[in-house]
């Protein structure tokens, strides 16, 4: 039993969680050969670098590629553009794959013969991935060697030149790794800091930096042993393990391809040699190599594994979690699953479900109908809501989407938003993810935007943190018939009012029910999957609010869903579900309606609202017209975005008692419009 294995045991998770899902990369390794000698390399790549993959291997690649569609082809080993194949494999590859990365050093940009690079990257759209372990002279030289700094500086610069970090579709990554034997800092907040600097001091500008922890082998175990720090690095990594970086480790859906054409489940298992092998015990190679012969193989697995599930974890593309495993929120794992399965792989489309819940929509504004007609189709095809949770006012907003599915929302939200503004997307189903991407630089193409507005990332709506969204970062938070489905919906509306700013603005549409859900259905996956079985009653979700500090909240909309398939109709028989969109803020509300005698005026300037503007479902507020207000409102008015299209008189330091308005009782039947928090 190898150490790893040992950790998984002690931690009660089955190994057989570590399998070969689809594939949707393919990352080529083309040799050892560097004009760099990095003491942390893990394929111990130089100048004298002696393997390099021929153009028979090259072509078997292609020849792969273009029988398998996947999504990414990512290019690596040394510094690749030496290769004398590198820009066959490149030119050839990039039609057959959704993204391209090539991973570079930088400073081989600025060897003879290489100066033409920027300009072919960005004919080819390439993304770049390229490593700067520090922004600093004296770290990345003393791991790098005298003087990289100096060249990496001129090589973003020239990259920056060519576009890269400013146009649509020429995204250029930076590659943080320690130093010594510890683990990468949270990478949100090392991130603002090689941002502030290379910007100040350099005039550079990048998209992300991706985090990764340096894997104990070859050249970094060497270093390790002769400080004498092996074993000590070895417990951090072991005493560091974070069960949630399983689901999003690189092996899972990845293939490393070698010089030589042999197959690994990673680039550090082909540095250890781990090669994949046929029933026979020969080696696998890219040559005639059939999908079939991985999916649902074991992963090989080692010690160095720890590397990659310590703290954060570490893959290729950066951290692949901020929390702390003693920290995490809990939630049930079979319910996740569940949805990940029906949304994943159950359904192909919209014409899949059994009800109206994940279809419904309120009427939408021709506005918001000509965003979504420029959405490519597949996008839409593949989404599934049950509102039009668009708020007015996102022109330079940050918007972040829970559940973003194949993105439809996102990128509603970042036309809306502007290329002063960004939209982020969250999602834990790869599928739905895969989709959200693949459209991401045509669709900055359609909205005429010279670059990127839009992120994507893999995780769970109860652990924000995770996906690395900071405290008080977002603007607007929105949400489209996914809340529903979380199994833990206390810690999802925590983290709601975690990262939204003073007087941010959550939006979201979502089922409910005129009643709790009994449990006898809450375990089953059609129910759970067609937004039925999670569905939240109307006081439950009152009460939600209130426990994450949020006293009021208005209704938008309310529409009856219906259960058209006879057994889902039997099963849930007498109970009501709505599609409901509801707005709530961050401020210091109050629990009732309180009078102090304030009035309101709409200046009439909202974009689209020339006459009036529709608070929620029962303040409408004609320009001009003076409007009486309870407190809550003056706030929502006064203290929010809509500050300035409003003009509130008076305070709240005189008091007339409780606001004439209804306190948020049940409504009479069934069909009668619901309450919602003090105002409603």
């Amino acid at each position: 039993m190898n150490t790893f294995t040992g950790v998984l045991q002690e931690h009660d998770i089955d190994k057989a969680v570590l399998r070969r899902g689809r594939l949707t990369t393919l990352q080529v390794n083309m040799g050892n050969l560097c004009n760099q000698s990095c003491r942390h390399c893990h394929i111990e790549a130089s100048p004298d670098g002696k393997n390099l993959m021929s153009r028979k291997v090259v072509d078997e690649i292609l020849e792969f590629l273009s029988r398998n569609k996947l999504q990414t082809l990512d290019v690596t080993g040394g510094a690749p553009e030496l290769n004398p194949h590198f820009e066959q494999l490149v030119a050839s590859g990039r039609p057959l794959v959704e993204e391209l990365i090539v991973r570079s050093n930088l400073t081989v940009l600025l060897e003879k013969g290489k100066e033409h690079l920027p300009e072919f990257f960005k004919r080819h759209e390439v993304r770049l991935i390229c490593s700067l372990p520090c922004y600093t002279r004296e770290n990345v030289d003393g791991q790098r060697g005298a003087g990289v700094f100096e060249k990496s500086v001129r090589a973003l610069r020239l990259l920056n030149k060519a576009g890269f970090a400013g146009q649509a579709g020429l995204r250029l990554d930076l590659v943080y790794n320690p130093s010594d034997g510890s683990l990468p800092a949270p990478g949100t907040g090392l991130e603002k800091d090689y941002r502030e600097v290379l910007r100040k001091e350099h005039g550079i500008e990048f998209n992300r930096l991706l985090t990764i922890a340096n894997v104990p082998i070859k050249k970094f175990k060497s270093y390790l042993e002769s400080c004498g720090d092996r074993g000590e690095y070895a417990r951090l990594l072991e005493a560091n393990f974070n069960p949630r970086t399983l689901d999003s480790l690189m092996c899972r859906t990845f293939l490393s391809v070698g010089y030589d054409g042999r197959l690994y489940d990673c680039d550090f298992n082909l540095a250890l040699g781990y090669a994949l092998k046929d029933e026979t015990g020969k080696d696998l190679l890219i040559g005639g190599l059939r999908l079939s012969r991985l999916e649902g193989r074991d992963i090989l697995t080692g010690e160095h594994c720890l590397a990659c599930t310590a703290g954060s974890g570490s893959s290729c593309q950066g951290a692949l979690t901020n929390v702390d495993p003693r920290h995490a929120p809990a939630t049930s794992p079979d319910a996740k699953e569940t949805v990940k399965e029906y949304y994943g792989r159950v359904l192909r489309g919209k014409k899949d479900l059994k009800t109206s819940a994940c279809c419904t929509g309120d009427s939408m504004p021709e506005s918001l109908r000509a965003v979504i007609s420029r959405i490519e189709p597949e996008i839409l095809d593949k989404f599934y809501g049950c509102g039009s949770p668009f708020p007015p006012l996102l022109d330079g907003c940050r918007v972040l989407d829970l559940g973003c599915g194949t993105g439809r929302d996102v990128y509603v939200a970042a036309c809306l938003a502007g290329e002063d503004g960004f939209a982020t997307g969250i999602d834990m189903t790869d599928e739905q993810l895969a989709v959200a991407r693949r459209h991401q630089d045509s669709q900055m193409r359609r909205f005429g935007f010279s670059r990127f507005n839009t992120d994507f990332r893999k995780g769970y709506i109860e652990d924000l943190k995770g996906a690395g969204i900071e405290d008080s970062s977002q603007d607007v938070v929105i949400s489209n018939c996914v809340i529903n489905l979380s199994p833990d919906k206390p810690t999802v509306f925590s983290e709601i009012f975690r990262v939204l700013r003073p007087g941010g603005e959550l939006y979201f549409s979502d089922v409910f029910s005129d009643r709790r859900v009994p449990d006898s259905l809450r375990g089953d996956p059609v129910l759970h999957g067609e937004c039925l079985a999670g569905a939240m009653y109307v006081e439950d979700f009152r009460r939600l609010l209130r426990a994450a500090g949020c006293l009021d909240w208005r209704m938008m909309s309310k529409t009856k869903i219906e259960v058209a398939e006879p057994g889902l109709r039997d099963k849930t028989a007498g109970i009501g579900f709505y599609s409901m969109t509801i707005r709530a803020f961050k401020l210091d509300l109050e629990d009732i309606c309180e009078d102090y005698g304030q009035v309101a005026f709409y200046r009439g300037t909202i974009p689209g609202c020339p006459h009036s503007f529709r608070l929620d479902d029962h303040h409408v507020f004609v320009k001009d017209k003076p409007m009486l207000v309870c407190g809550n409102t003056a706030a929502m008015l006064g203290k929010t975005r809509f500050s300035r299209h409003f003009k509130v008189l008076g305070d709240t330091s005189s008091h007339f008692g409780p606001f004439p308005c209804a306190p948020g009782a049940r409504p009479e039947s069934a069909d009668a419009p619901a309450k919602g928090g003090s105002c409603c």
